[in-house]
Formats: C-alpha cells, sequence, structure tokens
C-alpha cells in the first residue's frame, strides 16, 4: 500500500533515471491531457510530497500524480518488456533516450504550473520525508480538534502528510492508544509525532516496510493486517473495524489489551 515512505521512494528512482535527461516521448492517457505533449523538454527534478508526486519539467510545467491504493511507477530499459499491467491500465509514459517510465493505475494526473502546485498539495501538513518537516507545526494541527478520534487526526494528511492507513495501526499501538482515543487525551502527543518521522525515514529506502525491527515476512508489522491473530505483545487476539467519516471509512487493527481507550494516568 503506498504511503509517504513508498511515494519518496518513487519520487528518488524516477528521479535517477530521467532529472537531466530530455524527454523523447510524452504519452498522458487521461482525456484532460490527451493533447499535452511534453516531449523535447527536459526533466528537472522528480519529488514527493506526502503522497504526491510532482515531476517538474523545463518550462515550469509539474505533472502532479497520486498513486492512491494501487497507483504504480515502473521503469523499463529500451526493448525492456512492460510487466506493470495491462495496456489498458497506463496512464502515463515518460520516455528518454535510455530510460522509460510508465504510470499504471493512476487515480490523479494533472498538469500544473510549477509556480501553482500549492493548488495540488498546499493543503497537505508538514511531511516527515520533506524539507518542510517542522514538528512543532504537526504536534499543532494533530490537536487542532481535541476530541477527534486519534486514528483519524493521523490519516489526515492535512496534520501529517504522507501517513496511511498502515502507519495510522502501528502509530496507535505503539503509543497504546486506541484509534479512538480523543486526540487530546493521547498521553505524549510529542513521541507519536517523533516516532510518526522515525518509522517514515527508516524505511524509505527499505523494500519492505517494518515498524518491529523484524525483517522476517510475517513479523514486520505489530497489528496492521493481522484480525484474529495473536498480539506480538501479549498474545490477546487483534480486532479490526472500520473507522472514519462515512464514504471515507478504514479498517483499523489494535489489540484491546494493550491499546487503552482511555488516557494513561
Amino acid at each position: 500500500m503506498p504511503e509517504g515512505d513508498t511515494v519518496w521512494g518513487t519520487a528518488r528512482r524516477l528521479h535517477e533515471a530521467l532529472a537531466g535527461e530530455r524527454l523523447v516521448r510524452s504519452d498522458l492517457r487521461v482525456p484532460k491531457l490527451a493533447t499535452v505533449d511534453l516531449s523535447g523538454r527536459e526533466v528537472t527534478e522528480i519529488v514527493s510530497r506526502g503522497k504526491h508526486l510532482l515531476t517538474r519539467v523545463e518550462g515550469g510545467l509539474t505533472l502532479h500524480s497520486h498513486l492512491r491504493m494501487d497507483g504504480t511507477w515502473h521503469l523499463y530499459t529500451a526493448g525492456e518488456r512492460w510487466r506493470g499491467g495491462p495496456e489498458h491500465q497506463i496512464r502515463a509514459i515518460l520516455a528518454t533516450p535510455a530510460r522509460i517510465a510508465v504510470g499504471y493505475r493512476l487515480p490523479v494526473l494533472g498538469l500544473v504550473r510549477t509556480a501553482d502546485e500549492d493548488s495540488v498539495v498546499g493543503h497537505l501538513g508538514p511531511d516527515p520525508l520533506g524539507p518542510d518537516w517542522d514538528p512543532d507545526e504537526a504536534l499543532r494541527r494533530l490537536l487542532s480538534d481535541p476530541s477527534r478520534p486519534l486514528g483519524e487526526a493521523l490519516l489526515d494528511q492535512r496534520n501529517l502528510a504522507g501517513i496511511g492507513n498502515v502507519y495510522k495501526s502501528e502509530l496507535c499501538f505503539l503509543a497504546r492508544c486506541a484509534p479512538w482515543l480523543p486526540v487530546g487525551e493521547v498521553p505524549d502527543p510529542e513521541r507519536l509525532v517523533t516516532l510518526a518521522k522515525r518509522l517514515l525515514d527508516i524505511n524509505k529506502s527499505r523494500l519492505a516496510r517494518t515498524t518491529t525491527a523484524d525483517p522476517r515476512r510475517d513479523h514486520r508489522l505489530w497489528v496492521y493486517g493481522r484480525a484474529g491473530r495473536p498480539c506480538r505483545r501479549c498474545g490477546t487476539a487483534v480486532l479490526s473495524m472500520a473507522q472514519g467519516a462515512a464514504g471515507q471509512e478504514r479498517s483499523t487493527y489494535w489489540c484491546p489489551a494493550c491499546q487503552s481507550a482511555e488516557p494513561a494516568n
């Protein structure tokens, strides 16, 4: 599942492959960009902002993409077989003389002036993996609605950009707080913000995300995706339920023994 660390890694790989090179092919397969051709422009840089990808090209333009649940960018060399999915799932192709970047199942793809990037990412909170990281501002935003359930506050990109559903559940577990505890009652919210930064930072270059420090396939996460299985800490069965506003519900995982719904004394 793409979260901030995954998108950061995607941006790094695309930047290393394309930046400083001139595009020889541009194929954007969404109706609003059907007539856009970026061929002949040099790719200046590719960066992430939370879960958003910003591909900046010569002439002051930025191709904005968002992976959401299953979007992905693949890199190929000339003549290499494309393996990211069937042809009809391709939404973007950007090619230089040496490398080809192919975007599959991209639910968001748009073109904006680089000077106007705030129109698509300006609403985001501080990014733990970005140059704008400001833990005090992240904490302020997280606590701006003290009655809001912790899980919902963590998942709100206006608070911390890049925290997705996996990290939401894992952070709540590590904080020993149930996901619906009012965020204003979290015993040590400063530590929670620091931990969010640390987890994304240590995972950004890993092939497999882990929050437990155990790299074995079935031991990498504390509670996410483990409904009905024993808690790694106490052995109690992990629970799961939907959390969030109607139409925006996401599965949340927690240990009913380790994670209190009440603030610690």
